[in-house]
């Protein structure tokens, strides 16, 4: 079996005709006929039904599509994350954010980073939550991504900073003249959420179920300024980190007991090699992590 016959065959279960995909592919004809029947006599099995007008696969051909397209799938992954140890290839680093990060902690590092370093490319996406990015990188389709999580760690990631969950609530709240807020203090509250895959929404409701409530959703949303702003206007209660809040006059914020912290990781796929480029930001976030600079901007009190 060679890649060139599953490129072939591939091409052919989208096109349907011999013709057309030896046009795409920049060959002759033949050449295709030839590899799709050696590929056909190497399985001993028919994979395109040539009797009628249309080249379509038969029942065999189907099954074999999914292993052929994940094979050229697995293929391209390979060429592309090759690419990092060329040294003559402009290096750019696929990044993944969830919402928490992206307005807070990212900027500034985004900003760092470039000056610090032209040469290398921040391609930047932004997904729902933690979990995806996590899946993503762990799929080879993202190089580094930052999640929110507890305090488990693993060798695919490096902690950037530790900090707490308080609840957030209008100053005039009749909860917002306690020092701390138990969460069973919460029993009769509407909650304010992001969404239900996030660390923040998996969490807070663990607590509730723990503390014998269910809480009241009033809206989930990934959009941190509604929620603050629901918040303020006295529509509910939130549960957010410190870092997305500290700056904040629009409501008060209270520690939670007992107390709910959040970890804030940058992670790399689990089968991932790091490379030189690959290196360098991991050594950047190390540098940049450990600055007062940053220490007094995202964990003052």
């Amino acid at each position: 079996m060679e890649f060139r016959q599953l490129e072939y065959f591939c091409t052919i279960s989208e096109l349907e005709n011999f013709t057309r995909t030896a046009e795409v592919l920049h060959v002759s004809q033949p050449s295709v006929t030839k590899a799709i029947k050696a590929l056909e006599s190497e399985l001993g099995v028919v994979l395109i039904d040539r009797s009628q007008k249309r080249a379509t696969l038969t029942e065999e051909g189907k099954v074999f599509l999914l292993h052929a397209q994940k094979i050229m799938q697995d293929a391209e992954t390979a060429r592309r994350d090759m690419q990092r140890f060329r040294k003559d290839m402009h290096e750019t680093l696929r990044f993944g954010i969830p919402p928490m990060v992206e307005a807070y902690l990212f900027p500034d590092f985004f900003t760092k980073f470039r000056r610090a370093f032209p040469d290398v490319t921040l391609d930047v996406q932004e997904f729902a939550d933690s979990e995806e990015v996590r899946s993503r990188a762990d799929l080879g389709e993202l190089d580094f991504g930052i999640i929110l999580g507890g305090a488990a760690e693993s060798d695919h990631e490096l902690r950037i900073m530790e900090d707490s969950m308080s609840v957030c609530l209008h100053p005039e709240h009749p909860l917002a003249g306690k020092r701390v807020i138990a969460i069973e203090d919460l029993a009769e509250e509407k909650f304010i959420m992001q969404q239900p895959r996030t660390y923040q929404h998996r969490e807070v409701y663990a607590r509730c179920h723990e503390a014998g409530f269910v809480p009241e959703l009033l809206l989930c949303t990934s959009q941190l300024k509604t929620i603050k702003q629901l918040v303020a206007n006295r529509e509910g209660i939130s549960i957010l980190p410190d870092f997305v809040t500290r700056m904040e006059s629009i409501f008060v914020r209270r520690p939670l007991s007992p107390e709910l912290e959040v970890v804030v990781s940058l992670y790399w796929g689990q089968q991932r090699c790091l490379s030189a480029v690959d290196n360098r930001l991991t050594d950047f976030m190390r540098e940049y992590t450990a600055t007062d600079e940053f220490k007094q901007r995202f964990l003052q009190a």
